[in-house]
């Protein structure tokens, strides 16, 4: 039986001690290029074949977000936020790829562990996943001499997860890469089931760019918080059922002024086809602005406003065209059945993580599977934890995960992990 030892406790310590929540969730400095050289220490018979940030290049790809290009244009950001990936094997063996996180989100707690249950950010989301694997892929070793031979074993450990960065300097750019197998896991809290989708999400910047006036006088200027607050309402009721988040409305905050400029934002998830949302998004605004002309066209203080909206109000696209994950795939559904690990129910909805870089990658089968939940355990918010009951479990099952994929491979001429066309640098860069 795979254990979570005293030894992997101490490490998830002391991953959690180091503050790994990076400029995306306004914090600095994160210290992942330590956490990734803890990690890759303890990792025992693993090299490492690629250590180093996401290029430059990687930012001008189509679906960055704005705020990620807008971060990158500081030689800094980027340079701090590096990617590890790890191997077990020969590289033209039949490969299993595990991805984990090593970024935070904002509010180090430090850790402390009581025997049972290990406290502080990260230890579900996603560091506690991540030394859980390394314990698992440890039995999995002792118990089947395939498994590094025969079989290859990947790991990446990433940046860029959190913060709205969706992947697009940490897994998107390791995945075009080719570091990739012909199963590819995702450590991610889900209850200790696999699950095969994905979501993704847009987010719109409705914006009103008027002219103010003072208290006075409103009826000489745009009123932007009438307006983007008669259209958060429109959205709401338009949208409702389509797991659309009207979040932040901004204007101003003095009393005796009309805004005549600010942004409501609108975050859009969705499991298949984003663009048929992101045009529904922008046929509501519009439809909300033709509402709102015609419910306010003739009040004195927002006639102007009525009859201005549609030309000082705009919709950009801050976040737009991820992909979704959503495959099945027999072959993998009979792996983890034969492995005893449940499936995730259908009718639960799925969540966004960077398992959407391998949509549509050929040849490919992906789940994500991890110990714990993210509301129950607090991930993302003060009090998180996992309990070591969870981790041990987990690393049972990829334990079995791989001596499955092992086995089956003898049998089926499963491919190899794709070799990157382009050479990359390998080894450990300098401390």
């Amino acid at each position: 039986m795979a254990e979570f030892t005293d030894a992997d406790a101490a490490l998830l310590l002391r991953l959690i001690n180091l503050p790994t929540a990076g400029p995306m969730e306004g914090v600095e400095p994160a210290l992942l290029w330590e956490a990734q050289y803890l990690y890759a220490d303890a990792a025992a018979g693993f090299s490492v074949v690629h250590h180093e940030p996401a290029s430059r290049s990687d930012m001008d790809l189509p679906g960055v977000p704005e705020s990620v290009r807008a971060a990158a244009q500081d030689p800094t950001f980027l340079a701090n936020q590096p990617n590890l990936v790890l191997r077990l094997g020969p590289a033209d063996a039949p490969t299993v790829m595990f991805n984990v996180h090593l970024d935070t989100v904002a509010g180090h707690e430090r850790g402390r562990y009581d025997g049972a249950v290990i406290h502080g950010r990260g230890a579900v989301d996603a560091k506690g996943p991540a030394v859980a694997l390394l314990a698992g892929l440890r039995d999995a070793v002792r118990r089947d001499p395939r498994v590094g031979t025969e079989v290859s074993v990947l790991v990446q450990a990433v940046s860029g997860e959190e913060g709205g960065a969706m992947g697009t300097f940490g897994t998107r750019p390791l995945v075009n890469a080719g570091y990739y197998g012909a199963l590819n896991v995702f450590c991610e809290p889900t209850g200790l089931r696999y699950l095969t989708r994905a979501t993704a999400s847009a987010t719109a910047r409705v914006r009103v760019a008027g002219m103010g006036s003072i208290d006075d006088r409103p009826g000489d200027g745009h009123n932007a918080t009438v307006l983007l607050g008669f259209l958060a309402q429109h959205l709401a009721g338009q949208l409702a059922g389509r797991q659309a988040c009207i979040a932040g409305l901004h204007t101003g905050t003095r009393h005796n002024r009309v805004y005549g400029g600010g942004d409501l934002l609108v975050n859009l998830a969705y499991a298949d086809d984003g663009e048929a949302l992101t045009d529904a998004l922008d046929r509501a605004v519009a439809d909300g602005i033709a509402r709102f002309r015609q419910a306010f066209a003739a009040v004195p203080e927002l006639a102007r406003t009525a009859a201005d909206a549609h030309r000082v109000t705009t919709v950009d696209w801050l976040k737009r065209g991820l992909p979704a994950l959503s495959a099945s795939d027999p072959w993998l559904d009979a792996l983890m059945a034969e492995a005893g690990v449940p499936a995730w129910p259908a009718h639960e909805p799925a969540f966004t993580c960077d398992a959407i870089w391998m949509s549509g990658v050929p040849g490919a089968a992906t789940a994500v599977l991890g110990p714990g939940d993210l509301a129950v355990n607090n991930a993302h918010a003060d009090g998180e934890f996992v309990a070591v009951a969870d981790l041990t479990a987990f690393a049972g099952q990829i334990s079995r995960v791989v001596r499955t994929f092992a086995e089956t491979s003898r049998h089926s001429g499963l491919p190899a992990a794709r070799v990157p066309m382009t050479p990359l640098p390998t080894g450990r860069l300098p401390r």
